[in-house]
């Protein structure tokens, strides 16, 4: 059950990352990768409010894997955010890639953190 849950998060995850991505880079006409970023940090704050829900308000751990595991797995791309710092490297532009960098682990921690402290406050 629990690989099937994840599967289904992903069959919803996958496509709606894509989807973010493209929209918000589009609306962008710079070499930095915000549409990676945007999907990484609302990603990580998603997962961070289920994993919070799930502690402090008891929402069911096969929602935790349908919606954490599966959907924001899928939704969230280290892989793309890897290549593209690689990328930002050798095009140049190391500035941006430090930003985006050093801002996906900062940012990305703290959006998690964020959402985690909501579900507290809302317990």
């Amino acid at each position: 059950m629990t690989v099937l849950l994840v599967f289904l998060g992903g069959i919803v995850g996958a496509p709606a990352r894509y989807l973010a991505d493209r929209l918000v880079q589009r609306l962008h006409d710079s070499v930095f990768p915000w549409g990676t970023l945007s999907v990484n940090l609302s990603g990580s704050f998603v997962l961070g409010l289920l994993l919070g829900a799930h502690d402090h308000l008891g929402l069911p751990a096969a929602i935790v894997t349908l919606l954490g595991t599966g959907f924001c797995g899928a939704f969230t791309t280290f892989s793309t955010f890897g290549f593209e710092t690689v990328r930002l490297l050798e095009e140049g532009s190391v500035l941006e890639a430090g930003l985006n960098a050093l801002g996906s682990l900062v940012l990305g921690v703290l959006a998690a953190a964020a959402g985690f402290a909501l579900a507290a406050l809302l317990a």
